[in-house]
């Protein structure tokens, strides 16, 4: 909508920027003359709407921007080919439309708190009842993906009112996944639906495999981060990388939901540190996407205040994560550690068996309960000749297990590893 004494300028912009234009005449008497439609590309919108705001048009031309499902126009598909090898700009939407379907992203609170209560239900029993189907289903539900790009656009737009809520609903969308979990998770507990001892609980495969996150995890919250800020940029559904965000936070809130409610919160540290690492990640690397793909506030006197924001922010976030990424590092080198002791423990209990009639049947390294999984117990099963005693070998074992045995690194760990050897008659 054109305002008094612009029409002339506005036709003359858009036919400098070869742009076809219809103009109709405005007659409700809001100060406006004219509405003029035109065609552009996708990455035309930005530039030619700064080209009309440097002619003189400012925001209360009242402009309006929607999809057009084809064009049949010689003029438009010259402009198709000026824009679309423009590096400046590349395939991305403009600044305006970027903060738009951003702001439409972040549900209404009352939608918000619903649909991540349910989400997190859902996904503590799919974790209970060991069935990854399910798991997948409460990240498709979990609206997770809207707070933190608004949180990533606000910050490099400089729209403070974005951000803060982008960052409100993160907080208040991981409270009330974990609130929510442990609740459900206490009910199923305390009524016997799920009738399991803490260490059954924490064995399932579907929870287990979220104890002790190790730093590819990262390397998924970050694709994630990427992937969402991409998808926004570029104007296609953000739908499947919300799953892959909730991928990485629906599951570990639930856990430790589950933690809480059996009673072994120190067993869910690990899920704790991924929920924040996965938090921080996404956000992290959003921004910083963003900020490359060339979006800026629209007034050229608040990019140098934007650019300071920014920087601090991607800055504390860095530092955020390198200080818990460390963790997940320190329980990556703990797994490989891990899977050396129990191949070292093997060597070392088949030399001691070689010298008697007895052989390996198996061999079980339990960890404690800690994030770190420090080994705490080997048991081993040993096959002899049913017409002969078992070798006693207890003492021996346990020495040597010991000898190969790594360092603690957690100082809550046990100083001895020990080791119970079960016999089992065995004839051939």
């Amino acid at each position: 909508m054109v305002p008094t004494g612009k029409r002339e300028t506005v036709l003359r912009t858009l036919d400098e920027e070869g742009v076809d234009y219809a103009v109709s005449d405005e007659s409700s008497g809001r100060d406006f003359v004219a509405v003029v439609t035109f065609p552009v590309p996708k990455e035309a919108v930005e530039p030619v709407l700064q080209r009309l705001r440097d002619a003189g048009i400012e925001r209360d031309a009242y402009t309006v921007v929607v999809n057009a499902e084809t064009v049949a126009s010689k003029r438009f598909d010259a402009l198709v080919e000026k824009y679309e090898n423009d590096e400046e700009n590349g395939d991305r939407i403009a600044r305006e439309e970027l903060a738009s379907k951003a702001a439409d992203l972040a549900p209404s609170l009352p939608t918000y708190v619903v649909m991540t209560v349910i989400s997190a239900i859902v996904a503590t029993a799919g974790l209970l009842l060991d069935s990854p189907a399910v798991v997948v289903g409460s990240m498709v539900i979990a609206p997770l993906v809207g707070p933190a790009m608004a949180a990533s656009v606000g910050t490099v737009v400089d729209d403070d009112e974005m951000f803060l809520r982008g960052v409100r609903l993160q907080a208040l969308g991981g409270m009330l996944a974990v609130g929510a979990a442990a609740l459900f998770a206490f009910l199923l507990k305390g009524t016997g639906a799920v009738p399991l001892s803490v260490g059954e609980v924490l064995s399932i495969p579907e929870v287990d495999e979220r104890l002790a996150p190790d730093i590819l995890s990262l390397a998924i919250a970050l694709g994630a981060g990427a992937a969402g800020a991409i998808s926004l940029s570029s104007g296609v559904s953000t739908a499947l990388v919300g799953v892959m965000i909730a991928a990485a936070l629906v599951p570990p809130t639930a856990v430790v939901g589950i933690g809480l409610a059996w009673g072994a919160p120190e067993a869910v540290v690990g899920s704790a540190i991924l929920v924040l690492v996965n938090i921080l990640s996404v956000n992290f690397v959003a921004i910083g996407v963003l900020w490359q793909q060339g979006y800026r506030p629209e007034r050229w006197i608040r990019q140098s205040d934007a650019r300071r924001t920014t920087i601090f922010r991607i800055a504390a976030l860095g530092m955020g994560l390198l200080v818990l990424s460390s963790f997940l590092g320190a329980v990556t080198y703990t797994t490989y550690r891990n899977a050396g002791f129990q191949a070292d423990a093997q060597d070392a209990i088949e030399d001691v068996l070689a010298d008697t009639d007895a052989h390996l049947l198996a061999l079980d390294v339990r960890h404690d309960g800690g994030p770190l999984q420090e080994p705490e117990a080997v048991v081993v099963t040993v096959g002899h000749d049913p017409w002969t005693d078992p070798p006693d070998v207890q003492s021996v074992l346990t020495e040597r297990v010991n000898e190969v045995a790594p360092d603690p690194l957690s100082p809550w760990a046990a100083d001895e590893v020990s080791v119970e050897v079960r016999y089992v008659a065995v004839s051939e």
